[in-house]
């Protein structure tokens, strides 16, 4: 399969006036819709794309109409896109097509994006829970990282937060005695997520070593030299982790960790609603994959089991 060409923008921005819509585009979601970094970046990286075609077509943004938008989709088909990155893609245009509207500057709308075909539905990749346990096994307790390390997989799994969530984590929004930590997610809405004990006792544990190593500031987990650990840290770290667990690190991340929390919660028979309010998703539908999981597993448990099966 081909690979997608990159378009990267010119060294003097995009002429016909793109350079300038993208901008105006990336304030609007950033300021007015409150999305978080990651996602306007991700919105703007599939916009060079269009920027690319329509500037190679002499085409302003205000000439955009159902017809060449789904030339430029056609075109974007004919790299060897696969069918999600369609779909991403075709979700940046409705957002840019509808902003450019709203602003009196096109004639397209968000209809002008011919909806692709559903992408097929992946599930999620998870840990059964002797795996986690053997995860939670794995730091050496004996040092004040291998405390800290136990921590954050301990919350991490207890919580089911994303890793930006858990590298931006402040010690001041987790409240041990009420067993609930506060989080600024997705979009900048806040949530109350609660853990467990064996959560509680370890962060207490790493929270009487935390002082030694000198804190730069109030994030709860922090590296040798007092810095907050970031998110490719938590990456390595977890990777390391499985490794030592006997479990194949292209296995574990902490995205994993998170579709773990999830699916054991609900074959443990938990609310769906109450697994949506904690990962923090703004449509129940995205929480459904996760029956997907536990629907399966009860199939082949009753495969496995049952008499008549």
């Amino acid at each position: 399969m081909p690979r997608p060409v990159q378009n990267p923008a010119p060294e003097r921005g995009w002429p016909l006036g793109w350079s300038t819509s993208l901008r105006e585009f990336e304030v609007f979601l950033a300021v007015e819709r409150g999305l978080s970094r990651h996602t306007v970046s991700g919105y703007l990286s599939d916009l060079q794309h269009l920027a690319f075609w329509a500037t190679g077509a002499g085409l302003p943004p205000s000439d955009l109409d159902r017809d060449r938008v789904t030339a430029f989709l056609v075109t974007q088909q004919g790299t060897g896109k696969a069918a999600r990155s369609i779909a991403r893609l075709s979700s940046a245009l409705r957002q840019f097509l509808g902003f450019m509207r709203m602003e009196g500057e096109g004639a397209a709308g968000p209809e002008s994006v011919v909806r692709p075909p559903r992408p097929p539905r992946i599930l999620p990749r998870t840990l059964t829970e002797t795996q986690v346990e053997a995860l939670l096994g794995a730091p050496d307790l004996h040092t004040a990282l291998g405390v800290r390390d136990r921590a954050w997989i301990e919350l991490l799994y207890a919580s089911g937060l994303r890793v930006s969530e858990l590298a931006g984590l402040s010690a001041l929004t987790v409240f041990l005695d009420e067993g609930f930590l506060k989080v600024m997610g997705k979009g900048r809405k806040e949530r109350l997520i609660p853990f467990g004990q064996s959560a509680e006792h370890w962060v207490r544990q790493w929270l009487a070593l935390r002082p030694s190593l000198k804190p730069q500031d109030d994030t709860l987990f922090v590296g040798r030299r007092g810095e907050a650990l970031t998110r490719q840290q938590f990456w390595r770290l977890l990777k390391a982790y499985a490794v030592r667990a006997d479990i194949r690190p292209e296995a574990v991340s902490p995205h994993v960790l998170r579709h773990a929390f999830a699916t054991h919660l609900l074959d443990h028979g938990a609310d769906l609603r109450a697994v949506q309010s904690m990962l923090g998703h703004a449509d129940i539908s995205t929480t459904q994959i996760y029956t997907h999981v536990h629907q399966a597993r009860l199939r082949a448990l009753y495969d496995r089991m049952h008499p008549r099966s």
